[in-house]
């Protein structure tokens, strides 16, 4: 996805308080973010990822909620 995640690193940064990682699959077509924070603001930030960049195409979003680990001292794509 064109600019994914750039998108998703800015948003994570304007909401503020989103830890985590953005990071392309091998598959080629697959982006997968894993996020931490408190609930309020995950969703609004999930909501952000479902709509995505212009001239970008979302065709889905799976969403898989879990107890945070606690990893993440900010939010990085990963290359």
């Amino acid at each position: 996805m064109v600019g994914y995640r750039l998108f998703a690193e800015t948003e994570a940064d304007r909401i503020g308080e989103i830890r985590g990682s953005v990071r392309n699959l091998p598959d080629g077509s697959t982006v997968e973010v894993i996020a931490e924070g408190r609930r309020v603001l995950l969703e609004e930030f999930l909501e952000e990822l479902k709509i995505g960049p212009a001239h970008a195409l979302v065709r889905g979003v799976e969403i898989e909620w879990g107890v945070a680990a606690g990893e993440f001292d900010g939010f990085a794509t990963i290359y």
